[in-house]
């Protein structure tokens, strides 16, 4: 691990990356799953190693992607000075989740889903990963023809919040070496205590 005197480029201190790939595909499905109250294997990630085969017209499920992140403009970073000091960089990202709702009552599901995203208690349960719900876009209705049946399909996107939180080994600074240089004298040059 390098730190601040090294000079260079730093990487975390610290790793523990927020949740992504198959960690923020597992963290959308108990969200999903657990709101809708469909079956956790009528839930799955859309692009996957292994496409599972699509289930029957006549069951009700659902398929999900991360379709984008994207992160605000400006983190913040806070030097904390104990011990030898560190930097925390905090920043905020926004994920958009595109739900597609399959079978006889998707729309339902799809509405179940936009409404209890808005109880409490399940907003809770996104705290507890540093994450937010921020809204739903509208419900569409885009119906497939397989094998010539329509399948009732809804699709709609969840946007959700996280805090992302990283922390860089940033040393405090103890001391430096300063030239203060004026039109009428000559330069000064000496040790400045920082913390004295």
């Amino acid at each position: 691990m390098n730190d601040s005197s090294t000079g260079g480029y730093l990487a975390p201190a610290v790793d523990a990356p927020p949740a992504e790939d198959d960690a923020l595909d597992d963290l959308v499905h108990d969200l999903i799953a657990g709101v809708t109250a469909l079956a956790p294997d009528l839930v799955r990630p859309r692009w996957q190693q292994t496409v599972p085969k699509q289930p029957e017209p006549s069951v009700d499920w659902c398929a999900f992607g991360v379709q984008e992140q994207e992160t605000d403009a400006g983190p913040a970073i806070q030097h904390d000075g104990a011990d030898d000091g560190h930097d925390t960089y905090i920043r905020h990202q926004d994920i958009d989740v595109v739900c597609t709702f399959y079978g006889p009552r998707a729309k339902g599901y799809a509405q179940r889903l936009a409404d209890g995203l808005a109880i409490p208690q399940n907003r809770e349960q996104l705290q507890l990963q540093e994450m937010a719900f921020v809204g739903v876009g509208a419900i569409r209705p885009a119906p497939d023809l397989v094998n010539q049946q329509w399948v009732r399909r809804y699709d709609m996107t969840v946007t959700l919040r996280r805090k992302i939180t990283r922390t860089y080994a940033v040393l405090n600074l103890k001391s430096a070496t300063v030239a203060t240089t004026t039109d009428s004298s000559t330069p000064v040059v000496g040790v400045s205590n920082i913390h004295s």
